[in-house]
């Protein structure tokens, strides 16, 4: 058995290969690119030995894995934070990089990542090119409105990209070259729009054969978008097992630092997919006026104020729900709340 760690780059992959004895075999680097992977795969298929290689999660890493792995190698990708808690070095090289996850993978310490198939590879890219348009789109409006305040033109209508409101925008005096680039703007948050509708398309799609999609929209506030979003980012739940763990893998819990007596709580953790995280946060605006869920969330929102009580109330909804998607999703049930929901009698 031979073990390779690859540091991969943007311009090249350092390899390092290491036998079961912790020698080493060999020392180099190729191009990331596929004929030179399947080049460094025929190096060593002459040596008749089976060859586990790790890589970092990084960008590119799911090609260099997909391409070896069809090539016969059997691949591992490493949490890069946790792999440098491992081995934390005096001395930082993508050599000696390449060589700490070869020792990784002889001693079986890699910290392996799940790997998401390639269907919910695809699911997750227009998820995340459709967020990446939403954006766009957002900023061309926020520079519309900045333009208009600029030439004192205050916008009283509260959608001024509607049908009134392009009317609105085609009778301002604004001079050149602001007239110009307003009138550009429009046209691309036009085009962004066909495109975001594109996106969704797809999407709603993709929700016809996700076993996940039917049961989430059952949830307050959740719909096949918003579903199509969740199910894409957070793929197996059977790679979480309880609750909690879903819940840390959102990112919406606190930071939490604990040293004898001592017990600090900081800012959330923000970890895993980041898209996952704003599509619960944006579930819990409907969510929050759900019977089931009204009285609590404005409970907290008053005891907070009126400074930090919307946005902890919302996060404190989003780690509810995403314990309910939990259970859900692991028991293939649709949502049902425990107990009776008494609705508020006029």
């Amino acid at each position: 058995m031979l073990y390779a760690g690859l540091d991969l780059s943007r311009k090249k992959v350092d390899v390092h290969v290491l036998d079961e004895a912790g020698k080493t075999v060999a020392v180099t680097a190729v191009a990331p690119e596929g004929w030179a992977l399947q080049d460094l795969v025929r190096r060593f298929a002459g040596t008749g030995e089976e060859v586990t290689a790790v890589i970092e999660s990084m960008n590119g890493a799911h090609f260099v894995h997909d391409t070896l792995e069809l090539a016969g190698w059997d691949v591992l990708i490493a949490d890069a934070a946790r792999a440098r808690a491992l081995a934390p070095l005096a001395a930082k090289t993508d050599r000696i990089d390449a060589w700490v996850l070869a020792e990784l993978g002889r001693r079986d310490l890699v910290p392996a990542i799940w790997l998401p198939d390639i269907a919910t590879r695809s699911a997750r890219e227009v998820c995340r090119f459709r967020q990446h348009l939403v954006g766009h789109r957002t900023a061309l409006k926020n520079r519309i409105h900045a333009t208009l305040i600029a030439h004192g033109h205050p916008v009283a209508m509260r959608d001024l990209f509607g049908k009134a409101g392009r009317a609105y925008l085609a009778e301002l005096a604004v001079p050149e070259p602001w007239n110009t680039t307003l009138a550009q703007s429009l046209e691309l948050i036009g085009e962004t729009e066909e495109r975001i509708k594109a996106c969704e398309r797809d999407l709603l799609a993709r929700a016809l054969h996700d076993p996940y999609v039917p049961l989430l929209v059952t949830v307050p506030g959740i719909g096949l978008i918003l579903g199509s979003i969740i199910a894409a980012e957070l793929g197996d739940i059977g790679r979480f097992a309880s609750a909690k763990k879903f819940v840390g893998y959102t990112g919406l819990c606190p930071f939490v630092r604990q040293s004898g007596g001592r017990d600090d709580r900081g800012p959330l953790a923000k970890n895993g997919p980041r898209l996952l995280r704003w599509a619960l946060i944006e579930v819990t605006t409907h969510a929050c006026l759900h019977p089931l869920y009204r009285d609590h969330y404005q409970r907290t929102r008053k005891r907070l104020g009126k400074r930090r009580g919307p946005s902890v109330a919302r996060v404190e909804l989003a780690r509810t729900l995403a314990t309910a998607i939990w259970h859900m999703l692991s028991k293939n049930k649709p949502f049902a709340p425990a107990g009776p929901v008494r609705a508020l009698v006029a």
